[in-house]
């Protein structure tokens, strides 16, 4: 059962390759003791299809750190990209005129969000992608820049957030929420118990 993961990973060691401040929350749902060793790679997704780009992007992250580090430790590696309406695959914007054109893009209607996951346990390594819809209220330009000028959308995949004021953008999600904050916690549980009763 995925719910017993905190006992299945009790003694072990695992490894978040990721920096990212929200991932490093959710995975307190699995587990108190992890440690975080982002992973330096190539992040461009070219040769890849706009939906499989974060799965091969986590893969990267989880096989480079984990070839590193004594087999039995359970990695986790982890990407998430926004598409958008018109299909565009949307990193974090470069800069401010970015995070506008990518947030008015987004604007009354439906876009995804694809988490890329990779667990890697013991040579066994399994991956998948976790789509998530959702829908933005429309909103003016004055209304985007406001929210732009408090730094939030920086650092982040279609330039919002939704566990922050981002989430006053939006009018719905269709999948599961952690999925858009950046880590499908539900699926990763029960990958992680698969892969630990094999």
């Amino acid at each position: 059962m995925s719910v017993n993961v905190w006992n299945m990973l009790d003694g072990r060691r695992v490894v978040l390759a990721s920096a990212s401040p929200r991932r490093r929350e959710l995975m307190k749902l699995l587990t108190d003791d992890f440690e975080i060793i982002p992973a330096d790679i190539d992040e461009s997704a070219e040769g890849s299809g706009a939906f499989e780009a974060a799965e091969m992007i986590a893969r990267r992250k989880c096989m480079c750190i984990a070839e590193k580090l004594d087999g039995n430790a359970v990695v986790i590696g982890c990407d998430t990209v926004v598409i958008s309406p018109e299909g565009e695959l949307m990193g974090k914007p470069r800069d401010e005129a970015d995070a506008l054109r990518m947030l008015k893009s987004l604007q009354g209607a439906q876009s995804w969000v694809c988490s890329g996951v990779c667990v890697s346990i013991a040579g066994k390594v399994k991956s998948f992608t976790e789509k998530t819809a959702v829908t933005f209220y429309p909103a003016d330009d004055e209304q985007l820049r406001a929210y732009i000028a408090t730094g939030e959308p920086m650092d982040k995949a279609g330039a919002y957030g939704i566990q922050g004021l981002g989430g006053l953008l939006v009018e719905k999600i269709t999948g599961d929420y952690n999925n858009v904050v950046g880590l499908p916690m539900a699926r990763l549980a029960r990958t992680i118990a698969k892969l630990l009763e094999v």
